[in-house]
């Protein structure tokens, strides 16, 4: 027991303990390194990148699984249940009457299944090769279809539409995996180039299902027109074996649209002006007929015209690239996104305001040599000189608008600046010249129907300075007096002002469409109400009556007519005056007006005198088939 208590007493003091030998190798050494604690930025960044991470990985569980989870969820079902739209026939337009202007005729289209065909580009080749020949089409039009496809939202689409039924055997005796021929329906305009100003056309929309309108009617009314498309779902197992197919969500077609257009006169007023034209060899031109009593457009003509069925029938791409290429714009809608300096069709506006600001009465009067001299104060013996189209003698306002007097309208527009043994005539000047432009609906969309309205442009001071570095002028004033110079207008803005001082000044938005079946009815809208300018309406329907029933009257071919009318004719220089616009704007019956119309013929040569014998076969037809109709019956 000694021992072994010796024996620990010895091994104590042996053993060496390692704080004892760190101690006194830390005591006896002296070190490089001192030991500190980590700083606290190292464990905040830490923390923010672990939370940075947790949200990310958080907002994409919830964008995939909330967001966008049904989409997913659609996507996973969709490979197993093979889904498939069935598009919603459109609803059909007609025109005041019930005449179908677009409608839907039974076809055929291809279908591509656009997944199981892209997995192996010669097959995919080999399959647009044979749709090609078999459908006598180029290889880049099928190609160009399925270029346009949303792949995301569709896997089977329609490549080649409006097929006959001979092409849907011949296309089914290929006996494709890929390809399919399911029934469908092409629109159709009956009345083809026509109507194409009014109606516009169809396309296929960004699904590469659904057909939506892309101009005129068809577009502005599209939410109405293209109804809901259906869904057609075919039920698989995982082997992709078709267990059961259905009909999942039915089409429902779009609603029915009446116009405000009557299809008869409609046509031929586009006949008649467009022969009009060819004898003119003119090519560019305006038709428009309104009912002044509520806004609604009889007829709406602008050329040249296209035929719009060939937007939705295959083999047509040469056409339409020739139809939104032409020099000439067949596209483009003139009578409401054309632009046109107004000639004398401005001077009836001019006469009302005139009357209206005490500028002028009833009695005054101005004499016409054929021109107008004012003194040039740069150079005295040369006065600037404005012709008048012919000499007028003395003219009132009532002559002067029958005369179609430039003289006249220079004064009661501009002004005339005192001159020895001559007195000052103070005008209506720019600003209020602006005012009335505005008033009358000048520079603003008239709210008709229609893509795209043109508000034209107004001239002014301010403008001129800052474009041309060149103040505004007196001859300034009397040029757009007359409907010269920069001033420019629409020719819907323009009919429509005539028709507001055939309906006694009461003027109504211009609209295309009556009704949509089911919806609503279109109320007529007052744009303007000045029915209390009792004297000044009178002064200027009497003048434009005039230019009718009197011999020196611009209008007086039209005196013969079975309907008393009253009238304004016009001509517009353009392009530095190497062209001229011819126009004429008027209603009737003169007492109790129900249409007023307007003919425009770009590059007319002659100027206004051609296109009155137009507007005298357009009234007298609307007359014999329309008012005398009514009133025997």
């Amino acid at each position: 027991m000694r021992y072994c208590s010796s024996l620990l007493d010895m091994r104590k003091k042996h053993d060496l303990q390692f704080e004892d030998f760190a101690s006194d190798t830390v005591a006896t050494e002296e070190l490089d390194y001192v030991e500190v604690p980590l700083s606290s930025r190292v464990f905040l960044l830490v923390i923010v990148t672990a939370t940075l991470l947790a949200a990310t990985m958080v907002a994409r569980i919830i964008y995939l699984g909330g967001i966008k989870g049904s989409f997913y969820q659609a996507r996973a079902i969709a490979n197993i249940n093979h889904e498939k739209l069935i598009p919603a026939h459109r609803g059909i337009i007609t025109d005041r009457i019930g005449v179908v202007l677009a409608k839907n005729t039974e076809t055929f289209s291809v279908f591509l299944n656009i997944t199981e065909l892209l997995k192996d580009r010669v097959q995919f080749d080999l399959v647009i090769s044979a749709l090609a020949q078999t459908l006598d089409m180029p290889v880049s039009d099928i190609e160009a279809a399925v270029a346009d496809v949303n792949f995301e939202n569709n896997t089977e689409v329609p490549v080649v539409r409006n097929i006959t039924s001979e092409q849907a055997i011949a296309v089914r005796g290929l006996s494709l995996a890929s390809v399919s021929v399911e029934n469908d329906f092409r629109r159709e305009y009956p009345l083809g180039a026509s109507m194409s100003a009014i109606l516009g056309y169809t396309g296929i929309s960004d699904t590469g299902v659904s057909v939506i309108g892309k101009t005129g009617l068809e577009h502005y009314y599209d939410g109405d027109l293209k109804g809901t498309d259906g869904k057609y779902v075919y039920i698989r197992n995982v082997k992709g074996t078709v267990l059961d197919e259905r009909v999942a969500q039915p089409a429902t077609p779009g609603a029915k649209v009446k116009t405000t257009i009557d299809a008869d006169f409609q046509q031929y007023f586009y006949n008649r002006l467009k022969q009009g034209l060819a004898g003119l060899g003119s090519k560019g031109g305006v038709g428009l007929a309104i009912d002044p009593r509520n806004g609604e457009i009889l007829a709406l003509v602008s050329l040249p015209s296209y035929d719009n069925n060939i937007f939705m029938t295959p083999g047509k791409s040469a056409d339409r690239v020739r139809v939104v290429t032409d020099k000439d714009h067949p596209v483009f809608n003139r009578a409401v996104n054309g632009v046109y300096s107004p000639g004398s069709t401005i001077k009836p506006l001019v006469a009302l305001s005139a009357l209206h600001e005490k500028v002028i009465d009833p009695s005054f009067q101005v004499y016409s040599p054929g021109y107008l001299e004012i003194p040039n104060p740069y150079v005295p013996d040369k006065p600037s000189r404005f012709l008048d189209w012919r000499p007028q003698g003395w003219v009132n306002v009532r002559s002067a608008l029958a005369r179609s007097s430039n003289v006249f309208f220079y004064e009661v527009g501009g002004g005339l600046p005192s001159s020895p043994g001559v007195p000052a005539v103070v005008g209506l000047g720019i600003e209020r010249l602006r005012h009335y432009w505005e008033k009358f609906g000048f520079g603003a969309k008239t709210g008709i129907d229609a893509d795209n309205e043109a508000v034209g442009f107004l001239p002014s001071p301010d403008e001129k300075q800052q474009r041309t570095k060149t103040p505004w002028r007196i001859g300034d004033s009397y040029n757009v007096s007359i409907g010269q110079g920069d001033l420019q207008v629409s020719p819907i803005q323009l009919l429509n002002y005539i028709a507001g001082i055939a309906n006694n000044g009461v003027m109504y938005a211009p609209h295309l469409v009556q009704s949509i079946t089911g919806q609503r009815d279109i109320e007529p809208t007052t744009l303007i109400d000045y029915s209390d300018w009792k004297m000044e309406l009178r002064e200027v329907q009497a003048g434009m009556r005039d230019g009718v029933i009197k011999d020196y009257g611009t209008s007086h071919a039209l005196n013969d007519l079975p309907m008393a009318v009253a009238s304004k004719t016009g001509s517009a220089q353009i392009q530095f005056n190497t062209k001229t616009n011819a126009f004429f704007v008027g209603y009737g019956p003169f007492e109790k007006p129900r249409i007023a119309i307007e003919v425009l013929i770009e590059n007319a040569k002659e100027g206004s005198l051609n296109a009155v014998p137009i507007a005298k076969d357009v009234l007298n037809w609307y007359y014999e088939h329309r008012i005398a109709l009514r009133t025997t019956n």
